[in-house]
């Protein structure tokens, strides 16, 4: 007997289903790829536009640091408290998430459907003796090996032993189908394991097309078209309120370079570049 019940129409009802999930799949994947290269073609504009001037203001602050840890340290040994300056942190230029590549569906049983009970074991053993009968074999050497499992064909027999008779059958080429009857089983499996991949991997899918739509890029590459349709320049305003930074570090760092530890000047230059880092510094009696 069958251990799954399934009837062709339903089977062709859930396959056309699998079909319709698998067409909503492919959709969300287009969206994401649409969607991703869109976002794609911004950040290489952004980053194009804004990179080597990040680049350059990292550089400022990290020689900044080090002024300002220079005069940090000599004015401690001088006796003034203060709090020693922040390491700072590189700009990370954005990276948008990429979908991993999804997995081959399970392969269909071959043939699809097919609603045949199992054959009796008598009609095991006829098929049996058919395939395997010495008097069909080619030469000597095959019929030696015939005889050897036509033996073992009617020992099964006798012993009522359907799962060796199968087993000797399958050994010999004959179908699956032939041998143990429908693959209703093999059928309901594949369409569960189907079922469950297409679905899994839409989550897959939608869980990426939602990073990317959150993503600060998508907002702002958003933004910055619409203001774009308006004729303004927001990259190029972005772009010059970072080269004024860049004049104002540099600016900073020619004085820290020259300051003298013992020089009242370094206490408030330190002082000043602290409070705008967030940090402080004891007033000195």
């Amino acid at each position: 007997m069958l251990s799954q019940a399934i009837t062709p129409r339903d089977f062709e009802r859930r396959r056309e289903q699998l079909a319709e999930l698998q067409r909503y799949l492919a959709s969300q994947e287009s969206e994401y790829a649409e969607c991703r290269q869109r976002m794609q073609r911004f950040v290489d504009r952004y980053v194009a536009a804004l990179g080597p001037l990040y680049m350059e203001l990292d550089a400022l602050e990290s020689q900044l640091y080090c002024a300002m840890r220079y005069l940090h340290d000599a004015l401690a040994r001088n006796g003034l408290d203060a709090r020693a300056p922040d390491s700072p942190r590189a700009t990370s230029m954005p990276h948008l998430p990429v979908l991993p590549a999804g997995a081959p569906l399970p392969a269909e049983p071959e043939g699809g459907l097919v609603q045949v009970g199992p054959p009796p074991l008598k009609t095991l053993y006829r098929r049996a003796a058919k395939r395997l009968h010495p008097d069909l074999a080619p030469d000597d050497a095959e019929r030696v090996h015939r005889e050897r499992k036509m033996a073992e064909v009617n020992e099964a027999y006798d012993a009522c032993d359907r799962e060796r008779l199968e087993a000797l059958l399958l050994a010999a080429g004959e179908s699956l189908v032939k041998v143990r009857g429908g693959d209703a089983d093999a059928v309901m499996e594949w369409l569960r394991s189907a079922e469950r991949s297409v679905q899994g991997r839409l989550r897959v899918v939608q869980a990426h097309l939602a990073l990317l739509k959150n993503h600060t890029m998508h907002e702002l590459g958003e933004s910055i078209a619409r203001a774009e349709k308006r004729g303004l320049d927001p990259l190029g305003i972005m772009a010059n309120r970072l080269r004024a930074q860049i004049t104002e570090r540099r600016q900073e760092l020619y004085i820290g370079q020259r300051l003298q530890p013992e020089s009242s000047m370094a206490e408030a230059f330190l002082r000043q570049r602290q409070q705008r880092m967030g940090g402080g510094i004891a007033a000195s009696h």
